[in-house]
């Protein structure tokens, strides 16, 4: 069955009526049925039930339908990405991150910007308590956000940094002084929590229950890094957090302690599945080809994708 007999197939699975099918591929009546049918006697069965008002798929064409369908969509974007790969992207992509994350993925947007020279990148702030809004809304195309990310309209992509977890606290707070705390300890915290946000990414880096299953209470919950910031200086809550933030945020009054027992908080980059465009592709794929080059030992030129030491 050849590439075109397939999209035609498809279309008119979808459409079921022929006219409208011939239109919307530019094509003539005579030729869609021409097709269905030379795929029917291929086959061996009927693929469609036709008649003068009604066109249906047979439950043998239902099963190719939704045999065909994702493959076909498969060989389009692999098509695209060679496209992609040959004159290269051009357009706008705006790119949601946190904090310091631009820094730790220098070597990553170094590499997109150099295969993609006529591309435009920009970039939001995303707000740690509501990680999924501006991919939400519409106001960014891609995020770089702690996993896991398991909502069924996103596609989360490659890794592009792995951070420990510190617990944020006052420079007064009893753990302050401490070389580190495990997951038990938090038992006797407050930790702060965000206003919209998935009960199951905020586990990450702010548990709801210890190991010994003892509650962990979220109190207060804030909107915003800099309302979480000032809630644990002032001695309110303390917070989990990525060791990034004892970089790039050193208060006189905070402390960070390392979570000895706490997993590793991975970041990946995630974008709505029904927006995927050949730029994000494009990103996507300089991250998967600068985390395979890491992964094989070989010179990491572009250099953000390790832990930064805390």
């Amino acid at each position: 069955m050849e590439l075109r007999d397939i999209e035609i197939f498809l279309t008119l699975a979808e459409e079921l009526h022929f006219g409208r099918t011939a239109e919307r591929l530019h094509i003539t009546p005579s030729r869609v049925s021409q097709a269905i049918k030379k795929q029917e006697r291929g086959i061996g069965a009927p693929l469609f039930d036709r008649t003068s008002r009604v066109v249906r798929l047979t439950p043998l064409g239902e099963q190719l339908r939704d045999e065909l369908g994702s493959g076909y969509r498969q060989i389009l974007k692999g098509i695209e990405a060679a496209k992609d790969a040959v004159h290269g992207t051009s357009g706008s992509l705006t790119l949601g991150t946190m904090g310091p994350m631009t820094l730790m993925i220098s070597g990553l947007l170094a590499l997109f910007r150099t295969r993609h020279p006529a591309a435009r990148l920009q970039h939001r702030e995303i707000q740690p308590p509501s990680p999924l809004d501006l991919l939400r809304s519409g106001e960014v195309d891609a995020a770089v956000l702690w996993l896991p990310v398991r909502e069924p309209d996103l596609t989360v992509g490659p890794v592009v940094h792995t951070s420990r977890v510190l617990l944020m606290v006052d420079a007064d707070h009893p753990y302050a002084g401490r070389d580190s705390v495990g997951l038990e300890d938090l038992g006797d915290c407050a930790l702060v929590g965000g206003r919209s946000i998935p009960a199951y990414m905020e586990e990450t880096l702010a548990p709801y229950r210890t190991p010994s299953g003892r509650p962990i209470r979220h109190d207060p919950k804030v909107a915003t890094w800099q309302e979480a910031l000032t809630a644990v200086s002032s001695g309110q809550a303390a917070a989990g957090v990525a060791a990034e933030a004892a970089h790039f945020y050193p208060w006189p009054s905070l402390a960070f302690v390392p979570i000895h027992d706490a997993s590793p908080c991975q970041w990946a980059l995630v974008w709505r599945t029904d927006d995927e465009s050949p730029l994000i592709r494009a990103l996507a794929q300089a991250a998967a080809d600068l985390g395979a080059a890491s992964e094989s030992d070989a010179p990491n030129t572009a250099g953000h994708l390790q832990e930064r030491p805390v």
